[in-house]
């Protein structure tokens, strides 16, 4: 197994209050990896770190083979990688083209690979209607575009995407998405993803979930649903009288709303079992399978990490 990003013991210290506290972690390379965590978890710090912008206070950190903070190896860093940041980092003066041809420049690119890469960004981003828009003048989606463009320009290894779709409209994150996944899979790029929309970090091969700035859970969607989740029944009885003495009669905890009776089960087939008991008193149901909302909003209820560092 190759890794592209290997993390261990990373700490970040301002003054007395750590923002990062000792966590570890590997990134497969090619794989599109989640980062979670509620606001000041260390998320954006923990990236900045990882895209040379921040010096860590100890640790070490590997990406792509070279070890950060090794000034030659710094710069090796950069021309791996791509960052897409909450804020663009592009020129409203200049249309879209010429910002992501000036960036592409400042990699050293020659003009034959400059125009080759720009043929795959437009392609895959869809460039053609904005490319000659002073990029001040679009919408928060075409700027979105773009903003991904300028840091794909140079083919990096690594994708850093820090909130991507944050702001955008459901069709517009579509897309963003659809070409991220698209992206991912055809190149084997790896994809550092932080978002607070679950169902984008359901789609990851794994994910990390950061609270105070240290790793409180990690694994595979499937097992932290598994883990941090539940499926739950939602019933609608002919007879509510009824409807809640079976409940009751069958040992089951329930919460009412507006006449539908919310019921956790272990599983599915659990569910199916329940079903068929209670078949006749049902007007309508329907089973809810656990979902990454689930599993963000059980562990951040989860009592508070201790503060401090590791040793």
């Amino acid at each position: 197994m190759t890794f592209a990003i290997q993390v261990e013991h990373l700490q970040k210290r301002y003054g007395e209050h750590f923002a990062v506290k000792g966590i570890s972690f590997n990134v497969e390379q090619g794989a599109l990896f989640a980062f979670l965590g509620a606001n000041g978890a260390g998320k954006s710090t923990t990236i900045e770190i990882l895209c040379t912008l921040l010096q860590k206070t100890s640790g070490k950190v590997s990406i792509n083979g070279y070890t950060l903070d090794e000034k030659a190896n710094n710069a090796e860093i950069r021309k791996s990688i791509g960052v897409v940041f909450q804020q663009s980092l592009l020129d409203e003066r200049l249309t879209v083209r010429e910002n992501i041809i000036h960036r592409g420049k400042t990699y050293g690119l020659s003009k034959e690979q400059l125009a080759e890469n720009y043929q795959f960004v437009s392609s895959y981003l869809h460039l053609e209607d904005i490319e000659q828009r002073k990029y001040g003048t679009l919408s928060g989606g075409q700027k979105r575009r773009a903003d991904i463009a300028r840091a794909l320009i140079h083919r990096p290894q690594i994708l850093f995407l820090d909130e991507p779709t944050t702001g955008l409209d459901p069709q517009t994150r579509q897309f963003v998405w659809q070409t991220i996944k698209q992206l991912q899979a055809e190149t084997n790029m790896t994809v550092f993803l932080t978002t607070h929309y679950m169902e984008e970090a359901a789609c990851a091969h794994q994910v990390i979930v950061l609270k105070q700035g240290r790793i409180v859970a990690e694994g595979t969607p499937d097992f932290l649903k598994t883990t941090y989740a539940y499926d739950q029944m939602a019933l609608v009885f002919h007879d509510r009288g009824l409807g809640i003495k079976w409940l009751e009669d069958n040992a089951l905890s329930f919460t009412e709303k507006q006449g539908i009776f919310s019921v956790r089960v272990d599983s599915t087939l659990h569910a199916l079992t329940l079903l068929k008991k209670i078949e006749s008193h049902l007007a309508s149901f329907e089973v809810i399978k656990g979902t990454m909302d689930d599993v963000f909003i059980h562990i951040m209820a989860q009592g508070d990490v201790t503060d401090g560092s590791d040793d």
